[in-house]
């Protein structure tokens, strides 16, 4: 799904009835007064959808909001604004917001008090996508209904792990960016059905993912991966995987190092192996989210977690009977990888086994891998 697709299928509640359509003659920049005096002169209380294609030199008009009270959808796409304005505030129900192509990216390109205004309930659709954004503009994180968030071709480098804040994503769009790594924050958002993250730098991708249980279409291609975490055959809604464009390995890799736990892990390893209680007003919040984030060591012998520090191990999966995965599993430590006795061989091949398995079983699941 593009999100041309998405913003559309959010926005088509409108349907013909109430659209307006302002495609004024292109008369060069400069003429805001021009505009402003058309959309007036065009106003009216029940258009619920508008669409400029004409270049615009400052923000938004003033006076929109009160020429067009019921606008739901938005669409001022390739005008060239290079700031959206104080007037996008005081349009209440507003609920898709599309503004693909312009300038957008700079300090004020997003107006102040975005998060406290109302239409940060009511918007459900943001397109910010062919923009130049460096990092994700913090304004966004108070949009607390967004479902569809769009902001590829920019130039972010990396995902803000506040962005779990936005709870109520269900689309999110970063391809074509230079982000080289996933925050396992990304993790915490429930009702993700559908995530890009093609045409970046992203070197691998975090195991927590695989907690993000509603994803349906995972788009990874054109990166730099060269293995998959063992998790992600956990997702078990999971029907397309777009890989192709990665160097995949196609050898096991034996130079994995190993970062010893901090004294935070250890405690939080304790905590969650012996599964002592606690409430959240119990502890700090960064702590509760912290426990949240623990991993199950993959060994069926062991019984443990980790969070950061692990071992890394590379291990083959016959996918589909037709493909040989590089899956990356993680361990909690390097006793649960050291064939040093019969057991742990066993235990070693329990879980190669098992992998196997589980590989069988998306398998059926999976409706589309593209690798090529």
């Amino acid at each position: 799904m593009e999100p041309q697709e998405a913003a559309g299928a959010a926005g088509g509640g409108c349907g013909g009835a109430g659209l307006l359509e302002l495609e004024l003659p292109r008369r060069g920049a400069g003429e805001a007064g021009a505009v402003a005096a058309e959309l007036e002169a065009r106003r009216s209380g029940e258009t619920r959808r508008l669409v400029l294609s004409r270049r615009l030199s400052g923000p938004l008009p003033a006076g929109l909001a009160r020429w067009f009270p019921a606008l739901e959808v938005l669409d001022v796409s390739g005008t060239g604004l290079a700031a959206l304005g104080a007037e996008l505030l005081e349009l209440p129900r507003l609920r898709t917001l599309l503004a693909k192509n312009n300038r957008l990216g700079g300090p004020g390109a997003l107006p102040k008090g975005l998060g406290q205004a109302p239409l940060a309930r009511s918007l459900r659709v943001l397109n910010l996508s062919g923009n130049r954004f460096a990092e994700l503009p913090a304004a966004l994180l108070g949009l607390r209904g967004l479902q569809s968030l769009s902001l590829g071709g920019n130039r972010l480098h990396s995902i803000s792990p506040e962005i779990q804040a936005l709870s109520s994503l269900e689309f999110l769009y970063l391809g074509g960016n230079f982000i080289t790594s996933i925050p396992p924050e990304l993790a915490n958002l429930p009702s993700l059905s559908y995530l890009v993250l093609s045409d970046n730098k992203i070197q691998s991708i975090p195991p927590q993912l695989a907690q993000l249980h509603s994803l349906r279409s995972l788009s990874l291609h054109n990166n730099l991966l060269t293995y998959l975490p063992r998790e992600i055959l956990n997702l078990v809604h999971l029907e397309e995987l777009s890989l192709r464009g990665n160097p995949l390995v196609v050898r096991f890799v034996r130079d994995l190092t190993y970062n010893p736990p901090s004294l935070l892990e250890l405690a939080g390893r304790t905590m969650k192996t012996r599964n002592i209680p606690y409430a959240p007003s119990d502890l700090p919040g960064n702590l509760v989210r912290y426990l949240s984030l623990a991993s199950n060591c993959p060994n069926p012998k062991c019984g443990g977690v980790y969070f950061d520090s692990c071992v890394r191990q590379i291990k083959f999966v016959d996918f589909c009977g037709k493909y040989r995965l590089p899956l990356m599993h993680y361990l909690c430590s390097p006793e649960c990888s050291s064939p040093c006795s019969s057991a742990s061989q066993s235990s070693t091949s329990q879980s190669e086994s098992d992998s196997e398995d589980e590989a069988i079983v998306a398998a059926h699941r999976m409706q589309k891998v593209l690798l090529g």
